[in-house]
């Protein structure tokens, strides 16, 4: 039996959902319809969504005891979600516009081993998000 290789819905903790969707929002992500105010958030991305939800409730939904934190050690998250854009111009450009709406950059756009070029920040809850630009990926 094969799994598809099909991410459709990325799901982020937030300690406060009103707050966090007001942040993307700012990025100008359009909020989907299904989308209930205060307790879960859901934005249109290219090929996917985003969910957000209070951090507690994606363990207990789960069935699964509430967290103290999922941060580790040093402050960010223990996952990476990335923004895949057209060029190293707009890997800049992406990372001033989310800074302006309240993130905090943690690395400027740079060039890495693998021809990629790319830069990190955190979203308002510690999130780490890359945003990246590489010649041999498939713009869609």
């Amino acid at each position: 039996m094969s799994v598809p290789a099909r991410v459709g819905v990325a799901t982020l903790g937030v300690s406060d959902v009103a707050r966090a969707t007001e942040f993307y929002r700012s990025l100008g992500w359009r909020l989907a319809k299904t989308s209930v105010p205060g307790v879960v958030s859901y934005f249109h991305t290219s090929g996917s969504m985003l969910s957000l939800v209070a951090e507690n409730d994606l363990t207990v939904d789960a069935g699964l005891p509430p967290r103290a934190s999922s941060y580790i050690p040093d402050g960010t998250r223990s996952a990476m979600l990335s923004i895949v854009v057209a060029g190293a111009a707009e890997v800049d450009s992406t990372l001033r516009s989310v800074v302006q709406a309240g993130a905090t950059l943690v690395s400027a756009g740079k060039p890495a081993e693998t021809g990629a070029y790319r830069g990190y920040f955190t979203d308002p809850d510690g999130h780490l998000w890359e945003v990246t630009y590489h010649p041999e990926w498939e713009q869609s």
